[in-house]
């Protein structure tokens, strides 16, 4: 084992057992020129290893993001949109075709959720208006919900305007139809109880029932509306886009949301089956102040 004095005693070695000739003891504060030349090389080093690791987050840093990146979270109104769309409710589905309110989302890939008879020449006239207003000339997507009769209805669409299907895709939840709770099974012109109680408060929610059918108010359907426009404002930029909607309560509620109209207004929107719109930003209609201090809005659409 050696030792801090054995180290330093090699020093006095004679130069018959030295492997090299004996130099002087000095001081440390006489470092030797190729101590010097050692230090600046691993200076050198470092800064050589330091400009490599850090080049790439300079490069993220300094190039520009892509302007879907750039945008950020989506708001309601949105000061502009990145997008052309057309909102498009399905045609009439079976159950409706029975003058009965379905929405609880088990049911929704079910036959009988499916475009009835009237419902499909409804797609249709839906499809061929898409293509009188040239939705698809320079291609565009197609985003409807998953429930059947919205994606039977975005297949109709596709096949008439020559869409490839791999540009349809798919919404599991964010365009399920509104639940409407108690209502479900009810006759379909007891959707103006609903809306009656709309007028009153967006926060309101229909009676709530035991079957697992959701009990939504304008309030929850904005919240899944709003997650999907900022999904398709970040996804996607100069782009067309037709959103297919099993019912009219998401699409008037998101008409109402970009147009800035109170959400309680929605229903002024009512979309019937098969219906297409062009979202016009600058079409927000005249907002009439009713009597009752009730209404009062300082901050449409999100008013209480």
């Amino acid at each position: 084992m050696l030792s801090l004095s054995a180290s330093s005693s090699s020093s006095t070695a004679s130069p018959a057992s030295a492997p090299f000739p004996s130099r002087p003891h000095k001081s440390d504060h006489h470092c030797p020129d190729h101590h010097r030349k050692l230090l600046l090389l691993a200076v050198r080093r470092r800064r050589i290893l330091l400009a490599v690791l850090t080049t790439p987050f300079l490069h993220h840093a300094l190039v520009p993001r892509s302007p879907a990146l750039a945008r950020g979270l989506f708001r309601m109104p949105p000061p502009g949109l990145a997008n052309r769309y057309f909102l498009v409710r399905a045609g009439e589905s079976v159950y409706e075709s029975y003058g009965v309110l379905r929405t609880n989302p088990v049911a929704k890939t079910s036959v009988d959720s499916g475009l009835s008879v009237e419902g499909a020449r409804q797609a249709a006239q839906t499809a061929l208006e898409l293509k009188r207003l040239g939705a698809c000339d320079a291609s565009c997507w197609i985003w409807p919900s998953i429930t059947q009769r919205a994606y039977q209805a975005a297949e109709i669409i596709a096949s008439v305007n020559g869409v490839d299907r791999s540009r349809i895709v798919p919404e599991y939840t964010f365009l399920d139809a509104r639940g409407l709770g108690a209502f479900e099974g009810r006759s379909l012109g007891s959707i103006n109880k609903v809306y009656e109680s709309d007028y009153i408060s967006s926060d309101n929610k229909p009676p709530p029932v035991e079957d697992g059918t959701p009990n939504e108010s304008v309030a929850d359907v904005f919240v899944r509306v709003t997650q999907l426009m900022s999904i398709l404002e970040t996804q996607y930029s100069a782009d067309t886009i037709i959103i297919v909607s099993p019912d009219s309560d998401n699409l008037s509620v998101l008409q109402a949301g970009l147009i800035g109209l109170d959400l309680r207004r929605h229903s002024d929107l009512f979309f019937s089956p098969g219906e297409v719109r062009l979202v016009d930003p600058n079409s927000i209609p005249d907002y009439k102040q009713p009597a009752s201090a009730v209404y009062k809005c300082a901050n449409p659409p999100s008013c209480k």
